[in-house]
């Protein structure tokens, strides 16, 4: 690789400022630019990095002279600036791609992908290993990039990253020890031409470049992943994670039964979650004792099924993350009881029908929380008892307040985008939690 010095990097946000100051530190010469504004926390990194930038705009002979370009993932591959640089024969990769080149040597790395349940089970991961006392860090497409975890935190036995399809689409010889792939629903296909097979293919590439003492964990799906198997064709070992492996709060892994109800994962999808963590953590030699005793002192992520504390009786649960129906599908499945659902927000184009036999005599109210919600009422209307509509997390909350009984859930999982009333998911959650916690104030 050394004689690859010029590096280019487009897009100035984790990713791409990360990889700019990696690259610099290995003795590249490095040049961001972003046709936006940036961000600016990013910016100041690269100002005290002493790395040259553009915003607003991009210097197309200054890319077109780099041998390699690095670009972020929200930048789609048939972008005509994209398009171009491959024609020229210039290698254009992720981030992921360039900082695993600088891994420690000996370390493992787990890469863990799908369309639903990444970020929880990455997380899940990370947690069982630290609580045995191994080395590790997580990061990815969530939190830090690879590219910080290894230029800003000693050196890790393990590196647990979640990865998205964009990141993938960018690998060529990205190599993890442990690859994972939760599930396959259909998402952001408009980058995938709509086929489910390109973006199943997409996520399968997490394997392309392992070995036969490699390790492959997939879920057993004979419509989509299978078929993905055959076309990709991994040379690694696969393990098939079972759904029938789960039996009430118990998954059964290697011969081993371990107890789910003493946690805080709620839902079967979080049970397939944590069959996986739990694979991937006797795979790197932790003991069974210790991943019981790891599962019962995990806390979700924010806005993913998080309970938030009240004293009402009542069990409210932030779900913002929830923004395809395949999410909000098993956010309702884990509705033990009567439940207020809000849902709502910049619909992508969503089939309701699927939820229709899960709030079948489980929900009772409808909180329609979105710029236009038209859809909704028209899918569940006749079918939920109730429905009602406002246009913010408070009002939300103070509806629920007065429709859900005592022992009732409050269920937000939107099942759409949140681009229509909040800055992002993360934002309609931390309201959503503190309309809550002001109700109980």
């Amino acid at each position: 690789m050394k004689e690859l010095k010029n590096i280019v990097v487009l897009g100035v946000g984790e990713s791409g400022v990360s990889a700019a100051r990696l690259a610099l530190a290995q003795g590249y010469e490095v040049f961001v630019s972003d046709a936006g504004r940036g961000v600016e926390r990013f910016v100041g990194e690269l100002d005290e990095a002493g790395i040259a930038y553009e915003l607003g705009g991009h210097s197309e002979a200054k890319i077109f002279g780099a041998t390699e370009v690095i670009k972020s993932p929200g930048i789609p591959d048939h972008v005509p600036l994209i398009v171009a640089l491959r024609e020229r024969g210039i290698l254009v990769i992720s981030e992921i791609e360039f900082a695993a080149r600088f891994a420690p040597r000996g370390c493992k790395i787990v890469g863990i992908t799908g369309s639903n349940g990444k970020t929880t089970t990455t997380l899940l991961t990370h947690h069982l290993l630290a609580f045995a006392g191994v080395k590790a860090l997580a990061g990815g497409n969530l939190g830090d990039s690879f590219a910080r975890l290894l230029l800003d935190f000693p050196p890790q036995d393990v590196y647990v990253l979640e990865l998205s399809s964009f990141q993938l689409d960018g690998i060529v010889e990205f190599r993890p020890d442990i690859a994972v792939v939760l599930n396959i629903t259909p998402d952001h296909l408009d980058r995938y031409d709509y086929s489910l097979e390109k973006y199943a293919d997409s996520k399968l590439s997490i394997a392309q470049s392992q070995r036969i003492d490699d390790r492959l964990l997939v879920l057993a799906d004979p419509t989509t992943l299978a078929p993905a198997l055959r076309r990709q064709d991994p040379k690694s070992q696969i393990s098939t994670i079972r759904p029938e492996d789960v039996s009430g709060k118990s998954v059964l892994v290697d011969g081993y039964s371990f107890e789910l109800a003493s946690g805080q994962l709620r839902g079967k999808h979080n049970d397939l979650n944590a069959l996986f963590a739990i694979r991937i953590a006797l795979e790197l030699g932790v003991n069974e004792q210790e991943i019981q005793l790891a599962l019962d002192s995990f806390v979700p992520a924010p806005h993913r099924m998080e309970i938030i504390p009240t004293t009402d009786g009542r069990t409210w649960i932030n779900d913002s993350k929830a923004t395809n129906v395949d999410a909000t599908y098993f956010a309702l499945e884990a509705m033990d009881g009567p439940t207020v659902w809000i849902a709502g927000g910049t619909d992508k184009g969503n089939d309701y029908d699927v939820l229709l036999p899960l709030v079948k005599d489980k929900i009772h109210t409808l909180i329609c929380m979105g710029k236009d919600n038209e859809k909704l009422k028209e899918t569940f209307a006749g079918v939920i008892p109730e429905i009602l509509e406002c246009h913010g997390a408070q009002s939300a909350v103070v509806f629920a307040g007065h429709r859900a009984g005592k022992k009732d859930n409050v269920l937000l999982s939107p099942c759409c985008a949140s681009f229509d009333l909040f800055k992002n998911y993360v934002d309609r959650g931390d309201q959503f939690r503190a309309a809550v916690q002001k109700l109980h104030a």
